[in-house]
């Protein structure tokens, strides 16, 4: 039984949620088919909740047509996406074109109301991230998202769409392990104004598994997205041979605060060993061992996304900026599990 979340107002979510970003490109071929009928697995297994973004290339649309082929499980699903607006587009933009690429959205999905829309801003040097997302607040307001969150927000830019009155319920960011930034200020930011944290990269794209345990460095090219992400991150934890200490299980739906998890999946072959998630508890010296590692982490350091935000840095390098033109939307390169 896969546990769930409760938001106010009778909203709930499961405590895994199917991420989106690896149907998306660069994880390898997908058959679109075979991913709608995943889908169905893993609401059939209690995984409901499904993560996706205008920036994620067929991501809605596919789910849009699990909507349609799957409509008893239809019923059963909460649909999470974002509305990320390119780059190159922040000093433009203006509330036509921010409700078109909403309006966008419910089309692929087939929805009347987006149950959660997360807001990105690539850059708070360019200041009108407060009125964007007031026009998403004004959007729900007129019944096209029924709630709003951001994700990758920093702590002072939160607490400045807080103040300026958006009614922020969820922040989607990255939290394991090996990047515990959230810890130093946001935890208790969300906890204070009743957001619950939807954690990515908690798994570490993979990395945080049996598979890479015992195993050298990698030095050759890495085979997807998410592994070249999440090495970074590695880098900054403190490198390899203190990442092959950590190499144990996964505790983060036990941190303060967090609702959910977000895990990465291009199909289900991993589905019946989530569908066990409920059943694993850490006992108080399997919390210790890990604290024993974790404590020793040279980083990451910084605010949540900080590092990402630099487009000059190792992190912000990897990324694409300018993935939401109304044509289509292109490959998505912002986050993910």
């Amino acid at each position: 039984m896969i546990p769930r979340y409760s938001f106010p107002h009778g909203y709930s979510v499961s405590r895994l949620i199917k991420g989106g970003w690896h149907l998306a490109g660069g994880h390898g071929a997908i058959d679109s088919g075979q991913a709608v009928k995943d889908m169905a697995r893993f609401v059939e297994a209690g995984i409901t909740t499904f993560d996706c973004a205008d920036i994620y290339t067929g991501v809605e649309a596919l789910i849009g047509s699990f909507r349609r082929a799957y409509p008893s499980l239809a019923t059963q699903i909460q649909v999470h996406t974002k509305f990320v607006p390119d780059l190159a587009e922040l000093k433009t933009l203006d509330r036509c074109s921010i409700e078109a690429v909403i309006d966008r959205s419910l089309r692929r999905l087939g929805m009347e109301c987006l149950d959660l829309v997360q807001f990105h801003w690539w850059d708070f040097a360019l200041p009108r991230y407060v009125e964007t997302a007031l026009e998403l607040d004004r959007l729900q307001r007129a019944g096209k998202i029924a709630r709003l969150g951001v994700t990758n927000f920093d702590t002072p830019h939160l607490q400045e769409l807080l103040a300026a009155g958006v009614p922020v319920v969820a922040h989607q960011l990255q939290y394991s392990l090996v990047d515990d930034r959230p810890r130093a200020t946001m935890v208790a930011c969300c906890r204070d104004h009743g957001i619950a944290l939807l954690c990515y990269g908690t798994v570490g794209g993979g990395f945080l598994s049996e598979h890479w345990l015992g195993r050298p460095e990698p030095s050759a090219a890495l085979a997807n997205r998410s592994l070249i992400k999440y090495k970074l991150i590695i880098d900054d934890f403190g490198g390899w041979a203190l990442f092959q200490e950590l190499l144990m299980i996964l505790a983060v739906l036990d941190l303060p605060q967090v609702a959910a998890a977000i895990v990465g999946a291009t199909s289900a072959a991993h589905l019946p060993a989530h569908a066990r998630i409920d059943a694993l508890r850490l006992e108080t010296e399997d919390r210790a061992a890990i604290a024993s590692v974790t404590d020793r982490r040279r980083g990451p350091k910084g605010d949540v996304y900080e590092l990402e935000r630099d487009r000059t840095g190792r992190h912000g390098a990897i990324m694409k900026y300018n993935s939401n033109a109304l044509a289509g939307g292109g490959a998505a390169d912002v986050v993910r599990a």
